[in-house]
């Protein structure tokens, strides 16, 4: 049996101190030595990790520098003062961060964490989307690729895509790629949504059943619901935001116990730091979150890889529909 680096877990003791709810000892000291590395590499090479909601607490308490759902990364990447940024998240996050940071080395840990949103549209279907109504402005979700984004007018997050939607002067209005959000948001609004057929392989497991059967079980329990769930899912609901909005929801009216219907990572890194609440689990997992992991973080800066690039022919079109939404 390997001794424990007792000089190693006294150093990241204030770290574990964050996570002690959620990760126990023994965890914990598997995860040290790489915390450790990852923070001395910072440091060292004037880098920061931006970590996304569904990261994995060890990460999301333990190395990251700023946290948040899309929209405040997108945000916090246009301030960030490092020559480094490594994105723990997916893929089209590490995008919006380069294109928000052209001249900064933008850093996303493993290559096959992407999204079953992005993927499920093209730049060339946004361009029938346009020919098909071409009085509509298209808003792209921001988990979209770089190119999707380059034929789109703005972008939006889910903490945001109804002021977008209103702050257009369209009657109708082309929302992409994620249907049910589409579709929650035009519940909204007395503009015409004109939706995608795109869904979040993480969020379209809920049903409406699921959280009927959650409060037969749990008489008292407040259901928190993501807007890419399914619109069922969140008439459900007794209230429906980003993962930014259900944190805030629960910081601050504190719910005896409470279920968040999203990915379960979410749970674990507000349940850290609210001891108070209690939470019941769902877990559904999102496979590209889970690809990022401290290993890669540490590798990551270890050997610069894997550098995000970005054609320049389409980042100019891109950035502009980012900022567009920034500026909203």
């Amino acid at each position: 049996m390997v001794a424990l680096d007792t000089d190693l877990l006294t150093r990241t003791a204030p770290l574990y101190e964050r996570v002690k709810r959620v990760i126990p000892p023994f965890e914990w000291a598997t995860f040290a030595e790489d915390v450790d590395a990852i923070l001395a590499l910072k440091r060292r090479r004037n880098a920061v990790v931006l970590a996304h909601n569904y990261q994995t607490p060890e990460i999301f308490h333990g190395v990251a520098d700023i946290v948040g759902d899309s929209l405040l990364l997108a945000r916090e990447a246009t301030k960030v003062d490092a020559d480094v940024i490594v994105l723990a998240g997916v893929h089209f996050m590490a995008e919006t961060a380069k294109l928000l940071n052209p001249a900064k080395t933008v850093l996303i840990p493993d290559l096959k964490a992407g999204c079953s949103l992005a993927d499920s549209i093209t730049a060339q279907d946004v361009r029938l989307m346009r020919a098909r109504y071409p009085d509509a402005p298209v808003v792209a979700y921001v988990n979209t690729s770089t190119a999707v984004k380059a034929e789109s007018d703005i972008c939006c997050t889910s903490g945001n895509a109804l002021r977008v939607v209103e702050s257009l002067g369209a009657e109708r209005v082309i929302m992409l790629p994620d249907e049910y959000l589409a579709q929650n948001i035009a519940r909204q609004t007395s503009k015409k949504i004109i939706a995608w057929k795109g869904h979040c392989e993480v969020h379209e497991l809920f049903t409406a059943d699921d959280v009927r059967q959650l409060r037969e079980n749990y008489p008292d329990v407040t259901v928190l619901a993501h807007p890419e769930c399914p619109p069922e899912v969140v008439a459900e609901a007794d209230f429906a935001g980003s993962t930014a909005a259900m944190q805030s929801f629960v910081e601050t009216k504190r719910p005896p116990r409470v279920v968040l219907l999203t990915e379960c990572s979410m749970s674990d890194n507000i349940a850290a730091r609210n001891p108070d609440v209690d939470f019941v689990r769902p877990c559904n997992l999102c496979p590209h979150m889970k690809r990022i992991t401290l290993k890669n973080i540490r590798h990551a800066l270890e050997t610069n890889q894997h550098e995000v690039t970005i054609d320049p022919a389409i980042a100019d079109r891109a950035r502009k529909s980012v900022e567009r939404m920034l500026a909203i």
